[in-house]
């Protein structure tokens, strides 16, 4: 939509510079073409003056109603005109060309032509007839885009298709477009070209176009030419390359001027050659290579120089290191136009070639097996046609480096702590460095700290390895280097540890009880293993457990074995330990899980027991066999039993592998009898042994009198007693197990009492947890195993009420000696709650022990120990129980001898005196605390 508005603005834009034209094509519409339905049409488009990169497309009656190509419609791109195939009812109206310039975007609008349909018939079906055909040959350059285009007119409308006549298929990069009706080929190479044909057909017959592609390519640089600096009287070669099809030419200017060719100049395949240089060569040098579709060039300076010799950019070596022995190089590279001729002293004496002394041709000097006596000052003097230089270079003579105490080959265990010694004689004059490699690698003591460290003096490169590791086993080298000389010295390191897990481990073999394992070696970390060990996990084991083998002991040499004494149809999993003489290495990766097969179970249930149920019922129950010893599927018990004395079982069959128990109900069982029972076992593979056999009682009969003598005694606010006669019992009818009695109060019913057991032979039970001042009812009645008996007659108890909510107040105290006299207000109690029969006094130690008083009056005397703190705290007692406590008082150690206070709600402290008429009545006088 966004391009179509886009066509619509530049049209409308172009319109209004040539409304004239416009309006004069309009009333210069062209004659109509007048064809029959059925029949091929072409319209032609009259290419504007300003032709150029153009493309074409037609509207049909109106803008913006454009001709929408497909197999019946083509619009050429070549020459603009547009064909119809196949005419039909639907094609008439007016047809007006559209040109744009593809560079100004300036689209011009041609003249309608009408299209009309002729009325004396319809044309009849007829061959393909190529009317878009392109050329027989076409050059194409390289990486160019090539569009072809063939369209045809027919009746029926005819079908396109391309090929190549060598056969070879397109490549995807090669698109059909507009209905098959052009074919393009992006960035054309050489292997594009070829002979292409464009098929038309329809059922009429076939018409085939063809056309030749040839390759060409521009002329493109392979190597151009750079500037040189070349000296006077040497010869100068200027590579000059360039690839193209065809095959470029040369040609060679200086400074914009064809280069004339002669004696000293030559030029061949593009390079030029020119010999016995002079000054006048010099200038800008411009290399040519062309073919027939285009032209490219080069430019480069040429410098013929001319100078002195000059060390300032090149200067010769100060010093040179070597030690005695070695051969030296003495460097003399000054820049020099044309190259400088050298000759060399040492010291004032002229150096000539010996066995020792070589002159090297590039100027420079050779010292072979260099002695003591050949340290000094070199010099090089460097001449040629414009002058003279000189440059030195001092020689110093050193002792060379050797290694006195190297590293050697060691053989150590994991764990172990070595010294790789590295011990060195050097030349005093010289620094001396210490390097050390592991496998070929730098040996890194930051990243490895806690191994590496090098130790020992100045001379001494020694490293430490600590706590070695299998991962340190290798090639260590110790490189020593100083200025003029590097030795090294390398050793191998042996690590041993315990192996490698072994691999592949694979179950062969499997049966009901063993099975066959094989595995793979693993690495021995250079201790050969001597046993391996077998493991195995179920779904029921506590994790990995050693496995039964034969052999059962499995040498280091043997890769398989045979696992025995495994339970039927369990699932296992198995790995192998490897053992050497250093220990026991990791674990394999567990093998595939595998299930053993089914086999006759073997172990019967355990704990074969029973007893109780109700009547008439006998009750077995056993443990359940584990699920690892059923053995296989279908897994269930076999229960047999008998009346104790006689000899025929009955049996059953329990299905469920997961069931405890069995219950025989059979009203001739008569109760509490003993029976011999026993439980077997099978599963799909058949019966299993049965387990030894247990005497089991019936169930008891339940207890079928009610207790009697039932009382209930109120013991306080929230509790009472309930008593009562044991019910006569004989062991014949089983084992008394207790009593239940029930409970209730006023405002609840006897359905939803609470219940409370009895157990044994006890005939009395304290309830608690009542409400106060509530009439409470209850009954008694006996049970066993079987059950319960019935209840008793309801009698009932009324609990007390409650004690008082009011604490004692004002709790005065006061001490003499060890003696302590205590006085409170007395506690009055409500209509509701019960009448005080006296009071407690209780005195806590600081050592934790508790003394308590009892008194019918608000006062008491107390004798306490010196050394200790005391906590005292007064209660009102009565028949509902005690009382809410007063505040705790603290009389703290009695460091003096006499003190006296009261609690916090004391507004006054009385004196001793006042107590002595209230003391006298106290029920018990005193009590030491």
């Amino acid at each position: 939509m966004l391009l179509l508005l886009l066509w619509e603005q530049l049209f409308l834009v172009s319109f209004v510079g040539c409304l004239a034209d416009v309006e004069s094509s309009r009333t210069r519409m062209r004659s109509a073409v007048s064809v029959r339905e059925g029949q091929g049409v072409v319209l032609l488009c009259g290419t504007p003056p300003r032709a150029g990169d153009l493309s074409f497309a037609w509207i049909f009656n109106e803008y913006p109603s454009f001709v929408q190509e497909d197999s019946r419609r083509f619009v050429s791109q070549e020459t603009g005109h547009l064909y119809i195939a196949k005419v039909e009812p639907s094609d008439v109206g007016n047809y007006s060309c559209v040109v744009t310039s593809r560079a100004s975007r300036s689209p011009v609008l041609g003249s309608p032509t009408p299209l009309v349909l002729r009325t004396d018939g319809v044309m009849g079906e007829y061959e393909p007839k190529i009317e878009v055909q392109f050329p027989e040959t076409l050059a194409a350059a390289k990486g160019s885009t090539v569009k072809l285009e063939c369209f045809a007119l027919g009746n029926p409308v005819p079908q396109i298709n391309w090929r190549r006549t060598d056969g070879l298929p397109f490549p995807s990069k090669i698109k059909l477009r507009k209905s098959n009706g052009m074919i393009e080929i992006p960035d054309f190479q050489q292997e594009d070209a070829g002979l292409y044909e464009c098929i038309t057909e329809n059922s009429r017959g076939k018409n085939i176009a063809r056309g030749r592609l040839t390759y060409y390519a521009k002329p493109h640089w392979v190597q151009p030419i750079q500037d040189v600096e070349v000296a006077v009287e040497d010869t100068l070669s200027w590579d000059c390359r360039a690839s193209g099809k065809p095959k470029p030419s040369y040609r060679w200017l200086k400074n914009g001027e064809q280069l004339a060719i002669e004696g000293r100049i030559q030029i061949e395949n593009g390079a030029l050659t020119i010999s016995n240089l002079n000054l006048t060569d010099s200038g800008r040098y411009q290399c040519i290579a062309e073919n027939k579709h285009g032209v490219i060039s080069s430019s480069a300076e040429l410098r013929v120089v001319a100078s002195a010799p000059d060390f300032s950019k090149s200067p010769m070596k100060r010093l040179i290191q070597v030690q005695i022995g070695s051969t030296v190089d003495f460097e003399c590279k000054p820049k020099a136009f044309p190259k400088a001729k050298c000759s060399w002293k040492k010291g004032g004496e002229q150096l000539q070639e010996n066995e020792r002394i070589s002159l090297l041709k590039d100027g420079g000097l050779r010292v072979a097996n260099v002695t003591k006596g050949d340290a000094g000052t070199y010099t090089c003097l460097a001449t040629n046609q414009f002058g003279t230089a000189r440059g030195s270079t001092s020689l110093v003579v050193t002792e060379p480096t050797r290694i006195t105490l190297a590293p050697s080959n060691l053989d150590v265990t994991v764990g172990e702590s070595v010294v790789l010694p590295c011990q060195v004689q050097h030349d005093p004059l010289l620094d001396i460095s210490f390097t050390w490699y592991f496998n070929g690698s730098l040996a890194d003591f930051q990243r490895d700290s806690s191994h590496f460290e090098k130790v020992g003096g100045s001379a001494s490169g020694d490293l430490m390895i600590r706590n070695i590791q299998l991962k340190h086993s290798g090639k260590y080298v110790c490189m020593v280097k100083t200025e003029v000389d590097s030795v090294a010295s390398a050793a191998d390191l042996i690590v041993r540890g315990s192996p490698g897990p072994p691999e592949h481990v694979r179950v062969d073999e499997i049966t009901d009880t063993t099975a066959q394992i094989s595995w793979q070696e693993g690495t021995d970390n250079h201790s050969p293993v001597t046993t391996y060990t077998i493991q195995a996990r179920t779904p029921f084991s506590v994790g990995w457990q050693r496995a039964t083998t034969v052999p059962d002991v499995i040498d280091g040499r043997t890769f398989t074995s045979t696992v025995v004494d495994l339970n039927p149809w369990v699932e296992y999993e198995f790995r192998v330990v490897a053992t050497n003489k250093i220990g026991g290495g990791e674990p394999s990766l567990p093998s595939e899980k595998v299930r053993t097969e089914e086999a006759v179970p073997e172990i019967p249930p355990s704990e074969v027991s029973g007893g109780g149920g109700s009547r008439s019922e006998l009750v077995i129950t056993w443990d359940p066999v584990p699920e690892e010893l059923q053995n296989g599927e279908g897994f269930g018990y076999v229960v047999a039993f008998r009346p104790s004395g006689t000899s025929t079982w009955i049996q059953t069959v329990v299905t469920s592998p997961d069931t405890p128990r069995y219950v025989f109900r059979n009203e001739s069982i008569l109760p509490f009898s003993p029976y011999e029972v026993k439980v077997g076992v099978y599963n799909n593979k058949g019966e299993g042994p049965f387990s030894a056999v247990a005497t089991v009682f019936s169930a008891e009969e339940e207890p079928s009198t009610a207790p009697s003598g039932v009382s209930a005694t109120s013991l306080s606010s929230s509790a009472i007693q309930v008593s009562w006669t044991a019910i006569p019992w004989k062991m014949s009818n089983g084992r008394l197990l207790g009593y239940e009695v029930r409970y209730w109060n006023k405002g609840q019913k006897e359905e939803s009492s609470n219940r409370v057991k009895a157990a044994g032979n006890e005939t009395s039970i304290k309830i608690t947890g009542l409400r106060s001042n509530l009439d409470y009812y209850t009954a008694v009645r006996a049970y066993n195993s079987a059950g319960a008996g019935p209840f008793s007659a309801t009698v009932n108890a009324t609990t007390k009420k409650p004690p008082p909510s009011q604490p004692p107040g004002n709790v005065v105290w006061n001490v003499t000696d060890s003696r302590v006299l205590l006085s409170w207000e007395e506690v009055r109690a409500m209509d509701n709650e019960s009448q005080v029969t006296g009071y407690k006094v209780l005195c806590r130690s600081s050592q934790g022990g508790l003394q308590v008083l009892t008194t019918a009056g608000t006062a008491a005397e107390l004798w306490l120990q010196l050394q200790d703190d005391y906590l005292i705290e007064v209660r009102a007692t009565t028949e509902g129980g005690d009382g809410s406590s007063s505040q705790q008082i603290l009389i703290p150690r009695l460091a003096s001898m006499d003190a006296r206070g009261s609690g916090p709600s004391v507004l006054s402290i009385f004196s001793v005196s006042s107590f002595l008429a209230t003391i006298f009545s106290l029920t018990l006088n005193s009590v030491l605390c």
